[in-house]
């Protein structure tokens, strides 16, 4: 490690540029909709086209990589090069896999992209910790090394969710709320945040979890289409709002592909995001 943590320079980016991740969806609607087609060439397109407008202004950018796997490896090539751009940006890149599974595949995920050899080398990843939480250790571990970050899911707004979520063990805690524990004993001393985030949903609304000892950020996708608002934020975590970082993609995607639109939509959501978080960092 070299003492500039991904919790650092998340600190740092968010007092530059504001509480604000950008996922990058490339929605096959919405490359019909751009008019550059549902075709490697239109991912480009899509994809440079709002890191070009974004990338002086977004502290984080959010590359959903499903939508580049579907096409193959051409698609992530374009990945690879989103990840550079984001980065010569001075953005962070939040990349967007979702992974979890046993340790040695886990080790695996964790050379892919949380190891700098690696061209798909991100700022941080999510991973899914429902294959219990100790598989998530190579990742965790790897990411530690190398100053990157792990964003690991503990309430999510999809439908199915709280039916494991929410169950409740045998501790009386439910299983988010084991996860958000978890993540709370690896984060306890770090200054100014730790690196190993959760992400929460931004429709899932008050559900009496805890999250005041987390220290680290905090991912809330759904804003804008999904449901989620930025006044939403304070019935899910009351006054803990310090280490928030709301995503949003096709609230801001949908502007485009005009450049100052999509300028104006992230700021329109910036400025909604920043008047419930101030004060709070």
């Amino acid at each position: 490690m070299t003492g500039n943590t991904f919790g650092a320079r998340f600190v740092a980016a968010v007092r530059e540029r504001g509480p604000l991740c950008v996922g990058i969806d490339a929605h096959p609607a919405l490359l019909d909709a751009w008019g550059v087609g549902d075709t490697v060439d239109g991912l480009r397109i899509f994809t440079e086209t709002v890191i070009g407008a974004l990338g002086d202004r977004v502290a984080v950018f959010k590359p959903q990589s499903a939508f580049y796997e579907r096409f193959g490896s051409r698609g992530i090539a374009v990945l690879e090069s989103n990840i550079r751009q984001i980065r010569d940006a001075g953005a962070l890149g939040l990349l967007d896999v979702k992974r979890g599974d046993m340790q040695s595949t886990a080790a695996a995920y964790a050379d892919a992209y949380l190891d700098p050899a690696s061209p798909l080398f991100a700022d941080a990843i999510t991973a899914s910790p429902y294959l219990g939480f100790g598989s998530l250790t190579p990742m965790i571990d790897k990411a530690l090394k190398n100053d990157a970050g792990v964003f690991v899911l503990a309430l999510t707004s999809n439908p199915e969710g709280p039916a494991v979520q929410h169950a409740v063990r045998a501790d009386g805690r439910t299983v988010g709320q084991a996860v958000i524990d978890e993540i709370s004993l690896l984060n306890a001393g770090a200054h100014p945040l730790g690196s190993i985030g959760l992400v929460v949903g931004a429709t899932i609304g008050r559900t009496g979890h805890d999250f005041s000892a987390v220290n680290a950020p905090i991912l809330v996708p759904g804003m804008g289409v999904q449901g989620g608002t930025a006044a939403g934020l304070r019935e899910i975590f009351g006054t803990e709002l310090s280490g928030l970082l709301p995503s949003t993609s096709r609230e801001v995607l949908g502007a485009g592909p005009d450049p100052a639109a999509l300028q104006a939509a992230a700021e329109r959501a910036q400025l909604a995001c920043r008047a419930v978080l101030a004060g709070t960092r």
